[in-house]
């Protein structure tokens, strides 16, 4: 280091709003803090998390009604596959489910 262009660097007591104290070194003379690692509630363990909207409510409320119509949607599959030969179901009810589902799931999507 070059002498003389460097600023002292000494021990120096930062002081929290909370009261706490402790010793650290600095080029400036006093420290003052408005928080610190005991006041603050992400050290101390007392943060709260804040769900802003009911964002998880509103993830939740969607993903159990896509769940809900893939279930009836694998049920009445299930129902198909059982009907006798000849009453099958038809191509146009299975895709008027299938387009209907699809909608519903889009629909979902674009809400978010």
């Amino acid at each position: 280091m070059k002498n003389g262009i460097h600023p002292a660097y000494k021990p120096v007591t930062v002081a929290c709003a909370c009261g706490e104290t402790f010793v650290t070194r600095s080029t400036r003379d006093d420290l003052r803090l408005e928080i610190c690692a005991k006041c603050h509630p992400f050290f101390t363990g007392k943060q709260k998390l804040i769900d802003s909207a009911g964002r998880v409510e509103r993830f939740q409320k969607r993903f159990t009604k896509t769940q809900d119509m893939a279930d009836k949607a694998a049920a009445g599959k299930a129902a198909a596959g059982k009907a006798p030969a000849g009453k099958a179901a038809s191509g146009k009810a299975l895709a008027g489910k299938a387009a209907a589902a699809k909608a519903g799931a889009m629909a979902g999507k674009s809400a978010s």
